[in-house]
């Protein structure tokens, strides 16, 4: 039996008083990697300007980490450090992590011209991957190590109080992962900043460091009252050792003269004794199931990386909230709380009445085929979005679009071949695309009198002819567009043309455009979506307001400035770029169908190979079920990387086909599985040992006997 270390373990309501110093750690580390996880995405876009491919390939390869590390966490505190230790240490790693990749995050770290981007953006992409590494050692390192030290707290005969344990500890994992998918986008999508304002990743990302540092604190004071298990020795160095051996001495003995044994691992037989042969097959056993299973976790967790980056092209106003596109992910963690107990209490109950025999590894099939339907329903979704995007030029193609600003109609003719376009009083043409070769001059036709516009554009670009027409002549002016994409993170772009005869001073709320020449346009700047802003304008002394209409998400306006009387101001808005008009109320059918299939799959998964494991060998099985969560991660790097699909809802459908196949081959092996119960092999193995023993007491005693009688 294990040493333990033995604390003043003073109790509460009848359980150990450390527990609680344990629940309220697990609170704040869940908190901060979720946390911290839920805007990773958007700040490689944005902050980093990373591409959506390169965003998601390190959004997984982060997760991968951090599910490979907890058998680096095992083999430390089981054979040198101990649990405690290991905790700690780690924790340490881990708040330093954070606080590094919080640092990383702060624009004015190297913005040294203060004109809002870092000048040298290497340093802060080093930061990053310095602190991820830090976070991926410190929370896979102390994963196996913190629920395995709670249970430890315990008595023997406290088994109902470990088990209720266990609940509220998963209960403290789910909550921190709630509250902080919630919080953390919402301090994202503040402006910070000392000299320009940015979106605040720092205060997103300086939090969950906060709340580690809190994390570490806590679990320290409760250290006088901790019982701590020494280290033992892992048994998985043993079961490794095992397989080696037996790969090793059937190598050896690969010869016709050999007799085959009836296991491959029976040729570990000369060194390892029978107990740790029969426990590793049947571990082994269960690892061939889970070959298929990584691929599971490769579309479950799309849903921080791909999902994430499709909300930023939705809609995401639920009348009086703004939902952040970061903020969907906490569909998931809602969805679980509501339907573990309902699928426990009210599906399984039925499906049973039914008499159809849905066993764990059929519960688990059912989870596959459930997260391919989700992605299917995500693949319909970004249909529907790809229809709603601007088409914008391609290479040797130009954009025009025509602003009338005066009080006639007026005809605009591109070249002798190309189409010609009437435009009303006051009114606006959307974008229309030419090849820019064909593009040399244009007449522009009001009442009796047409003005002729030499054009030579560089191709790739869009392109804005302002219109003004007057008794005398015809005004026509050109702007350059530099918008060739949606704008980022669901914010609008806004511009302002000036059609009065006086220079203006434009402001929108705390935004100063400066002041802007008659006929000419402002440079475009960002706000935030789903809100309305005060315009206000001043010329010649006289200063005119209105209030701004509700933008939606993704869009681009020209505001013109045609009136500034009294205190009113008339405008009138040119629609650059549509705003989202798909709604991320519409991810939710995809969101749920995923949280069913977690639910029949994982809960079932982890159910199902306990019920299948030794009883010392569930720590082994735990390792290989996290590790199918790494893997899971590689496959998103290996198949995004080898599709080369440039459409996002193809990508969509080949993860779901994928996993379909996985799916049909899993049914396959699950259908020719045999259950066995551990404990009843164990108890043969045991009788077996016992008659051996006896057997070899009576031939020691009949050996005994023949030498006194000699």
């Amino acid at each position: 039996m294990a040493a333990k270390s033995k604390g003043k373990s003073p109790s509460c309501f009848g359980y150990p008083l450390s527990i609680f110093f344990i629940v309220i750690n697990e609170f704040c580390e869940r908190f901060s990697y979720y946390g911290m996880r839920a805007v990773l995405v958007l700040y490689f876009k944005y902050f980093l300007h990373w591409d959506d491919n390169l965003s998601t390939a390190i959004y997984h390869t982060f997760v991968a980490l951090c599910y490979l590390t907890p058998i680096l966490g095992a083999l430390i505190a089981d054979s040198w450090l101990g649990k405690f230790k290991t905790i700690v240490s780690l924790s340490i790693v881990y708040t330093i992590g954070q606080a590094v990749i919080s640092v990383s995050s702060i624009n004015d770290l190297t913005d040294h011209n203060r004109d809002g981007s870092p000048d040298n953006i290497s340093v802060h992409i080093a930061l990053s991957m310095i602190g991820l590494i830090l976070i991926a050692l410190g929370t896979g390192g102390i994963k196996p190590c913190v629920s395995a030290f709670g249970g430890d707290q315990f008595e023997d005969y406290q088994e109902k109080q470990r088990t209720r344990f266990f609940s509220i500890f998963y209960l403290s994992i789910n909550a921190g992962s709630l509250i902080s998918t919630i919080i953390t986008p919402i301090l994202r999508a503040q402006d910070c900043g000392i000299h320009s304002k940015q979106r605040c990743y720092p205060l997103a990302f300086g939090v969950p460091a906060a709340l580690m540092a809190v994390s570490l604190v806590v679990f320290i004071i409760g250290s006088g009252m901790y019982k701590k298990v020494q280290p033992q020795g892992n048994v998985m160095i043993q079961v490794f050792k095992c397989i080696g051996f037996a790969i090793k001495n059937r190598f050896r003995h690969r010869s016709k003269e050999f007799p085959k044994r009836e296991h491959w691992l029976d040729w570990a037989s000369e060194k390892y004794d029978k107990w740790l042969i029969a426990q590793t097959k049947m571990v082994m056993k269960v690892l061939f199931l889970y070959i298929p299973l990584p691929m599971f976790w490769a579309l479950f967790d799309q849903q921080g990386s791909r999902w994430t980056l499709q909300a930023t092209t939705m809609d995401g106003n639920f009348g009086s909230i703004q939902i952040q596109p970061d903020q969907m992910q906490t569909v998931n963690p809602i969805l679980i709380i509501i339907m573990v107990p309902v699928v426990d209490a009210v599906i399984y109950p039925l499906i049973k009445k039914c008499k159809i025999n849905f066993t764990p590894l059929r519960k688990i099939t059912v989870g596959m085929l459930l997260a391919s339907l989700a992605f299917v329903a995500a693949a319909l979704v970004q249909v529907q979005i790809d229809k709603t995007l601007p088409v914008f030029p391609a290479a040797g193609q130009s954009q025009i679009k025509v602003i009338n600003l005066g009080t006639d109609d007026v005809i605009v003719q591109f070249g002798p071949q190309l189409q010609n376009v009437t435009v009303t009083s006051l009114e606006s043409t959307g974008y229309m695309t030419f090849e820019t070769s064909q593009l040399h001059s244009l007449n522009v036709t009001s009442g009796n009198r047409t003005e002729n516009e030499t054009i030579e554009f560089p191709g790739q670009n869009r392109h804005t002819l302002v219109i003004k027409t007057t008794e005398t002549r015809i005004t026509a002016k050109w702007l350059f567009d530099n918008v060739t994409s949606k704008p980022e993170e669901g914010n609008n772009l806004i511009r302002f043309v000036n059609n009065l005869p006086d220079d203006i001073n434009i402001t929108m709320e705390d935004t100063s455009f400066g002041t802007v020449m008659s006929l000419s346009a402002s440079n475009y700047a960002s706000f935030s979506g789903g809100r309305k802003d005060k315009i206000k304008a001043t010329t010649n002394s006289t200063t005119c307001s209105v209030t701004s209409k509700v933008f939606g998400f993704g869009s681009a306006y020209t505001i013109i400035i045609n009136e500034c009387t009294g205190d009113n101001l008339g405008i009138m808005y040119s629609e650059d770029i549509a705003p989202n008009t798909v709604h991320m109320a519409w991810q939710i059918p995809q969101y749920f169908i995923l949280t069913c299939a977690e639910v029949v799959f994982s809960v079932t998964g982890l159910e199902f190979s306990y019920s299948q494991a030794p009883s010392n060998m569930k720590a082994v099985l735990q390792a290989g079920w996290l590790l199918t969560v790494a893997v899971g991660n590689i496959i998103v790097l290996i198949v995004a990387g080898a599709s080369k699909l440039s459409e996002q809802w193809a990508e969509y459908v080949l993860f779901a086909a994928l996993l379909l196949a996985v799916s049909v081959i899993f049914a396959v092996m699950a259908y020719f599985y045999t259950y066995t119960d551990p404990n009843e092999v164990e108890a043969q193995l045991d009788e077996e040992e016992k008659k051996q023993v006896k057997k070899d007491q009576d031939i020691y005693e009949k050996q005994a006997e023949a030498v006194s009688r000699m």
